[in-house]
């Protein structure tokens, strides 16, 4: 099976357009490319009840972060303040860069 590229990366800005926690913003903190998936930072709060291991001497309950599907979020570009798409544009020195659509500014640094 075929699968798509992300347009995201670790640290990027994001914007949830779906879900439970639409209009929320966040940071990427991993992407799981093969399943098409993205952590973001206070994003999809979970609990997990956890007994007490080796690793962990106290039990409890943990809240983290879980997965959600990256066609959920969307890039936010920081010149518009705004949710984008982007195109990919190569420069003069043959660099591929993402470019926001709406403003014409290069998202990556």
């Amino acid at each position: 099976m075929l699968r798509s590229k992300s347009h995201l990366k670790k640290d990027d800005k994001v914007k949830v357009v779906a879900g439970k926690d639409k209009g929320k913003i966040g940071k990427v903190l991993r992407i799981d490319r093969k399943k098409e998936r993205v952590v973001v930072e206070n994003i999809n709060m979970v609990k997990r009840h956890t007994r007490p291991s080796g690793q962990s001497r106290q039990g409890g309950i943990v809240e983290g972060e879980a997965a959600i599907h990256w066609s959920n979020v969307m890039l936010m570009c920081n010149k518009c303040l705004a949710p984008v798409r982007i195109k990919m544009q190569r420069l003069e020195d043959g660099k591929k860069k993402r470019i926001c659509r709406k403003c014409s500014e290069i998202i990556d640094n």
